[in-house]
């Protein structure tokens, strides 16, 4: 008993070396009861192969805490290879790093045992072992996820609404690992209603998933009604808004204030157009302000030229310049 209480302390100790306060460590030991029984090399030595495998030495803290069993883990015996197995899912350096950072609880699973029936899970879907390495190492908490509770309810879901042709499922997933973290009946089916609600028929809404998946992962309330009354407000119809939402499906989630809003006030103050024809070019929303938008426009007001919004955007800033005879003029 009285061994266990110098380890106590000696565990204590170190953590506060560390930096963590006492309120932290106790929130710390009762999610984690092996840690007060956890000697001070093993914590020491723990600490420092993570550090050493480019964990950020200001982010250790971080990890350390929203999972305490790193610092129970054997080295050689769990640590050690667990990294290693997840070193082998990536190409470049830092990426395990980044993975454990984002989700330090990867460390406490057993990665071998789960990845087997991960892959074979989404080889059914088309997904490649060397991409499920990158989904699951720019999210991590895939690892976590059930199987049958979990990613079985999503695809089907991706399938009830016509993504269960030509891998669509699989490509959409690997453009965006995070989907699988999302609630089918709190995100997922309502935004995707909510598309339909705005004009979107069955193809382009599929198109819109597949090209675009971060916008079926945004909260209705909070960010696609918003940007919908946004773009009501300047005065597009509702078939001028389906359009848009299926030519550029970003438009419901970029930010208004930031992105939105300059970009039309620029487009009828500066550029003297009506915002009719954003609706014939959604594409209008893509273009950064200052590297496309107010450089063409500044260039073709300067040689004169009266050219479609379309005309003047359906091309990279390479063939602008050749296509317009801009070159001398251009910088």
């Amino acid at each position: 008993m009285e061994r266990s209480t110098d380890q106590q302390l000696t565990i204590v100790e170190f953590l506060r070396e560390k930096g963590f306060d006492d309120e932290s460590i106790k929130r710390m030991v009762r999610r984690c009861n092996p840690l007060e029984i956890t000697g001070r090399d093993r914590a020491s030595e723990n600490w420092n192969y993570l550090e050493s495998i480019g964990v950020q030495k200001r982010k250790l803290p971080y990890v350390v805490f929203k999972c305490p069993k790193v610092l129970t883990l054997g080295l050689n015996q769990k640590l050690v290879p667990t990294v290693q197995c997840l070193a082998t899912l990536g190409s470049r350096p830092g990426e395990v790093a980044s993975a454990i950072t984002k989700f330090p609880n990867i460390l406490s699973h057993s990665v071998e045992d789960k990845l087997c029936p991960l892959l074979a899970f989404f080889q059914v879907l088309g997904i490649s072992e060397k991409q499920l390495g990158k989904m699951l190492l720019l999210n991590p908490r895939l690892i976590s996820y059930s199987i049958e509770t979990k990613l079985t309810r999503i695809t089907d879901f991706l399938a009830s609404i016509g993504l269960n042709k030509e891998g669509l499922i699989g490509k959409t997933l690997v453009k965006n690992p995070f989907l699988v973290g999302y609630s089918v009946e709190k995100r997922l089916r309502p935004t995707t209603e909510f598309l339909k609600s705005i004009g979107l028929d069955e193809q382009n809404l599929q198109r819109v998933i597949c090209n675009f998946p971060e916008v079926i992962c945004r909260d209705v309330n909070r960010v696609l009604k918003p940007n919908l009354a946004f773009l009501k407000r300047c005065g597009f119809d509702s078939k001028q808004i389906a359009t848009l939402v299926a030519g550029y499906p970003p438009v419901l989630i970029k930010s208004v204030n930031k992105s939105l809003e300059p970009k039309i006030r620029f487009l009828v103050e500066d550029m003297g157009r009506e915002i009719g024809e954003i609706a014939d070019c959604p594409e209008f929303f893509r273009h950064g302000m200052k590297k496309s938008l107010e450089l063409r426009h500044k260039l073709l007001k300067q040689k004169n030229i009266h050219c479609s919004l379309s005309d003047m955007l359906h091309c990279n800033q390479k063939r602008f310049i050749a296509k317009y005879g801009l070159v001398a003029g251009f910088s």
